[in-house]
């Protein structure tokens, strides 16, 4: 009995010093303050189905600097204007607009801002994703889509950019910017800036449609720009770029294509496309994303 005795000895001192940690650790949270999770909001606040968007308190760029400086410019052209993003009146933080009826002659000065990370892959108002790398902007009351060239007053640079989404609700501002439009304008690191916002018109531009009943119509996939591709990488040597397009090539349901210029430096660019609605372009996107590739940009070829 002895021995038995002497054997579970220590277990008992093992159980019993177990005991006494569990009753600290328990102790330790009752007493300490509960942290609120970082996405946690106000009591009884309404729900917003943007909210994902906002888990940054603030906006920015890239992780580091990228050269944007190839992407050309949006192209004026007749496209079909539905409902989607044309809703008027429309009412944000209190405020209602009014969609310009005759946007021919639009011309306004004012702030420009731009908006990149925080919002890059979520819908803008008429139910396309918004690209960061793309030559587009938001503006209040100009029709979805429009084309206005926006020109830096302080510097003289200037860009067209096809209107796609609202905003910018903020005083004194006139027109959200892509980061790849601001970029292009001088603008990407002030944040802001001096701006001449005018209409660029193909021709007449098409009315915003409306129905007697001002229901809405049937949805028409909104149509993109000829030769509009994603740019998902650019090799110094062809051959790298012929196995990186390869390999895209057994991934994706859509075409991969290598784009080769030698001025002023030889860069072969892999490109997937071409894209004739914002729809298979996003679904490119998803499939991108699948095999981890999310940097991919609009250019038009």
């Amino acid at each position: 009995m002895l021995f038995i005795a002497r054997a579970a000895a220590p277990r008992v001192q093992t159980i019993n010093i177990l005991l006494v940690f569990i009753c600290c650790v328990f102790l330790a949270a009752c007493s300490g303050t509960k942290q609120k999770p970082a996405t946690s909001t106000k009591p009884n606040a309404p729900y917003n189905p943007n909210d994902g968007r906002y888990s940054h308190d603030k906006d920015f760029g890239p992780d580091e600097d990228i050269d944007l400086s190839h992407v050309p410019d949006a192209v004026p052209r007749y496209e079909t204007r539905t409902r989607a993003g044309n809703k008027n009146p429309y009412t944000v933080l209190g405020k209602t607009y009014h969609l310009i009826e005759d946007e021919s002659a639009y011309r306004e000065r004012g702030y420009a801002s731009w908006y990149g990370n925080k919002f890059n892959g979520y819908n803008t108002s008429n139910g396309e994703r918004y690209d960061m790398y793309a030559m587009t902007g938001a503006h209040k009351t100009l029709p979805i889509p429009s084309y206005v060239r926006v020109t830096n007053l302080d510097n003289g640079k200037s860009v067209v950019v096809r209107i796609n989404d609202r905003g910018p609700f903020h005083q004194g501002r006139i027109i959200d910017l892509s980061y790849a439009a601001a970029q292009r304008i001088g603008i990407h690191k002030t944040g802001t800036g001096r701006v001449e916002v005018e209409i660029a018109l193909p021709g007449d531009a098409a009315p915003i449609p409306r129905r007697a009943d001002n229901k809405t119509p049937a949805h028409i996939e909104p149509a993109l720009p000829e030769g509009t591709y994603l740019q998902v990488g650019a090799f110094s040597q062809k051959t790298s770029a012929q196995q990186f397009a390869a390999s895209l090539g057994s991934n994706l349901t859509y075409p991969v294509t290598i784009h080769s210029v030698a001025q002023p430096k030889q860069v072969h660019r892999v490109r997937v496309g071409p894209f004739k609605d914002a729809k298979s372009l996003q679904n490119a996107r998803d499939q991108l994303t699948r095999i981890k590739i999310f940097q991919a940009h609009v250019v038009y070829q």
